[in-house]
């Protein structure tokens, strides 16, 4: 792992990353900061898409429950800030299990249809129940993570850090080998003897877990829980779009791809509407003349890891 070509750029990179704080104002490290929560986001995703070779169309479904779960037991019995995580990322991980038993039971894209419709079910919750929930317009949070720019931005890139290593290092561990070959061909990995199923429930459970840490984390970040936030479908389009922009069965790959995201769109901002159609446009081009995305290109270049 020390020799791989993928160690070698990301140890530097994240050096660089941990001294911005010195050099850069408040609004860039907010900007950065957002882009690592989504870095994690994307991260879960590529595991389970990735090497797992399911498509999971519904992300923001587990990033919804992570970060209610810890909305509502924050704002109403004012639970303290790392009760509200952890309850947060194993409520991800039940709902997670409870929507993956009897979605890997069915093949093509039916798996995929199943998270989608998932998170149409959590947003009419969500707004049904807005005397409790907040509804479109949010819950406000009592406690946050930190006022201080430079200590949130800190929080958010060594958790980038852990996760992305903690997901890196299972992608290339032998249950990475075994859930890329059930990825590819899951009735040869089962006759191999590998419990596809069993894996496969796995990933999910372990995209779960961080999704949804990574969901309450924002919430805490921002000071407010709201549907718009972590739920709508337009969040897990930007987290599908950048895991694959920045390299499919990467791992790091997907926090490139989601930095890339929010830098993109933050400074073409000015250009109102088209601002999405230009960013969109770019993921077009790199997914269709380099669908290794930045991160593979970049281990190309340099020899695979």
């Amino acid at each position: 792992m020390l020799r791989s070509r993928t160690f070698q750029v990301v140890v530097p990179a994240l050096l660089v990353l941990a001294l911005l704080p010195l050099g850069v104002n408040g609004y860039i490290l907010g900007l950065l900061t957002l882009g690592y929560y989504y870095a994690v986001f994307a991260m879960s995703w590529d595991l389970l898409f990735g090497f797992a070779g399911e498509v999971n169309f519904g992300p923001s479904f587990l990033i919804g429950v992570g970060a209610y779960t810890a909305a509502l037991l924050n704002h109403y019995w004012l639970w303290p800030i790392p009760a509200c995580l952890a309850a947060g990322a194993v409520a991800a991980v039940i709902a997670g299990a409870v929507l993956a038993v009897p979605a890997l039971r069915l093949t093509g894209p039916y798996f995929g249809l199943i998270t989608l419709v998932a998170v149409l079910l959590l947003q009419n919750v969500l707004v049904l129940f807005a005397g409790i929930t907040g509804g479109e317009i949010g819950l406000d949070l009592p406690d946050v993570l930190a006022i201080d720019a430079s200590t949130n931005y800190y929080y958010a890139l060594g958790f980038m850090a852990v996760s992305g290593g903690i997901l890196y290092g299972l992608a290339q561990s032998p249950v990475g080998l075994i859930l890329q070959a059930s990825g590819q061909d899951a009735i040869e990995a089962a006759a191999l003897g590998f419990n596809v199923a069993k894996h496969k429930l796995a990933a999910f459970c372990i995209s779960a877990f961080f999704s949804g840490l990574a969901g309450a984390m924002l919430i805490f970040y921002l000071g407010t829980a709201s549907v718009g936030t972590v739920v709508d479908i337009a969040v897990g389009v930007n987290v599908i779009i950048a895991a694959v922009l920045g390299g499919r069965r990467t791992i790091v790959g997907a926090a490139v791809g989601s930095i890339f995201l929010i830098g993109a769109g933050e400074i073409l901002r000015p250009l109102g509407q088209l601002a999405t159609f230009v960013v969109s446009a770019i993921a077009l081009v790199v997914i269709l003349f380099f669908p290794g995305g930045f991160m593979g290109r970049l281990l190309q270049a340099g020899g695979r890891e």
